[in-house]
């Protein structure tokens, strides 16, 4: 039996549920599909969301659940470590130079997805049924979308929010650009002798980053990146010894380390799709996109993609996976996600080439964002939120403002 709906979101990671939230709430009754097991009850990752997520979780009502365990971003730095003849400076983006009080939270991803479950769970237009998509058929007029269940639905729209192996983007039949890196991620959590002091540092090695990111107390998150060769010798250390490879990775910074969580081990890799709407389909997330874990943009796009579907679909009307919707959605992905994922790609190769004039024209830049001030201003900005340097620009010379400064000069 083929049961309807108007729209179906496969896969129920944090896009697919906010996804799906949104859906119901331009008024779409909505099917989210995952099996039982999606999020791991052993996942130690955490997200450093930025403001404008972090905004979309208040929307929601699940930012109170997400804020206790959460720490707030409020300095960025990058400390060149690497030790090679050209060295960029140590540059620091304060969250007060950009007006704001932090950049974001650093959530940790049992706490987020737990309370955007209980958001979905609670949404009367959306019926969540835990079975994976298995099979897609695309016409002009709908898209039948078939669970592992064996329950078919016909809907108007397929959200693809299903990963790096996207079942929805190969039933499109949309290509993606895939490539891998020589490098492996350990994620782990722990305990440190001084406060953080709420700063993220982001240390560049030869290897990839070694990012710092706080916690709650005197407690942070580490995305440790290395040469996959590396990785056997490090998670065989016993505690103390990688307490010890932390303190030293840090520059003693944070103190003694202990309370070392176990750690978790994430190949690198990247992929651009080549579109992001299709008859009949949207793909967001790593569905669309996925590159390494650096500048905290995985999520933070992620969310840029639902609330782009968002604004498509809250003028769609009765069809909402009309041929022009789906265009327009993915016209407005298109120059996020190209500069997103070309910047994040630059800058980790530029860590690990040996080609010196790249290593010059790194730190040159780097030493351009320390030294001018307004750079760095719109740097930051554009960071927590693309185009925002346009906004402020734009409403500086909106002649009702220009006017309000004449009055108070």
């Amino acid at each position: 039996m083929t049961r309807t709906c108007d729209i179906v979101v496969a896969g129920a990671g944090p896009t697919g549920m906010a996804a799906a939230l949104e859906a119901a709430a331009c008024g779409y009754d909505t099917v989210l599909a995952a099996p039982s097991g999606t999020h791991l009850d052993d996942d130690a990752r955490t997200t450093a969301l930025m403001r404008p997520g972090i905004a979309m979780l208040e929307n929601y009502g699940v930012w109170p659940d997400c804020a206790e365990p959460s720490a707030p971003l409020k300095v960025l730095r990058i400390v060149d470590a690497t030790g090679r003849l050209f060295r960029a400076p140590t540059v620091s983006f304060r969250a007060s130079e950009a007006d704001l009080d932090a950049f974001g939270y650093n959530i940790p991803n049992r706490a987020l997805n737990a309370a955007l479950e209980k958001a979905v769970q609670d949404n009367p237009r959306i019926a969540v049924v835990e079975a994976m998509v298995s099979a897609i058929a695309l016409n002009d007029d709908a898209a039948f979308a078939t669970l592992s269940n064996g329950e078919t639905f016909e809907a108007r729209l397929v959200i693809g929010a299903d990963g790096v192996n996207s079942l929805v983007r190969q039933a499109a039949s949309i290509g993606a650009r895939k490539w891998a890196y020589p490098q492996t991620a350990i994620v782990l959590a722990f305990d440190h002798e001084r406060p953080h002091g709420d700063i993220s540092t982001e240390y560049h090695t030869e290897q990839g980053p070694f990012t710092q990111v706080p916690l709650p107390g005197n407690r942070s998150s580490l995305v440790w990146v290395m040469r996959p060769e590396r990785v056997h010798d490090t998670l065989a250390m016993a505690p103390r010894a990688l307490a010890m490879a932390i303190e030293e990775n840090l520059h003693f910074t944070l103190g003694k380390v202990s309370g070392v969580t176990e750690p978790q081990t994430w190949p690198l890799s990247s992929l651009v799709a080549h579109r992001f709407g299709a008859r009949r389909v949207m793909l967001i997330g790593q569905a669309a996109h996925a590159f390494p874990p650096i500048g905290a943009q995985g999520l933070n796009l992620g969310f840029r993609d639902v609330a782009d579907l968002a604004a498509v679909l809250a003028g769609a009307g009765a069809d909402p996976g009309a041929p022009r919707i789906t265009r327009s959605y993915d016209w407005r992905r298109r120059a996020d996600v190209y500069t997103r994922t070309g910047a994040v790609d630059l800058l980790n190769r530029s860590l690990l080439t040996d080609f010196v004039p790249i290593q010059m024209g790194r730190a040159a830049g780097l030493g351009l964002l320390k030294n001018f001030g307004p750079l760095r201003g719109i740097m930051m900005r554009e960071g927590v939120e693309p185009g925002a340097s346009v906004k402020a620009a734009m409403a500086a010379l909106d002649p009702r403002n220009l006017r309000k400064g004449q009055a108070a000069g």
